[in-house]
């Protein structure tokens, strides 16, 4: 099965945050094309490069739902990915995400502790 879903990226500075667009495969965890948003890498190189790189997240957003998720950076490869266990995790949380009933009133969807449907 060759599924890839569009994804937002979060690079995370100690001063800025660098936002991105890319492409998950659900098969590999690999993160493809990704292109970052108001931000020259080119110039600048990789966000992940920075002495203030914190780290990346990533986001599933299906309407008003979404789910986060840990990316891992390769500063040397230029390469974003998730790892195998969070990408088993984030199967089943795409897969709720994804056959969810729409929320009421534009809210995300809430987990049972009342938090949104967020993974850390």
């Amino acid at each position: 099965m060759d599924l890839k879903l569009p994804i937002v990226l979060f690079d995370e500075l100690s001063d800025s945050v660098v936002r991105s667009t890319g492409m998950l495969d659900l098969a590999s965890g690999e993160i493809r094309n990704v292109q970052h948003e108001d931000y020259d890498k080119e110039k600048l190189g990789l966000p992940a490069e920075h002495e203030s790189y914190e780290f990346t997240s990533g986001m599933l957003v299906n309407g008003n739902k979404e789910v986060e998720f840990r990316v891992e950076v390769d500063a040397m490869s230029g390469t974003y990915s998730v790892t195998p266990s969070e990408l088993l995790e984030l199967k089943g949380r795409a897969a709720r995400l994804f056959t969810a009933p729409p929320t009421n009133g534009g809210t995300p969807a809430r987990a049972a502790n009342g938090r949104p449907d967020k993974l850390h």
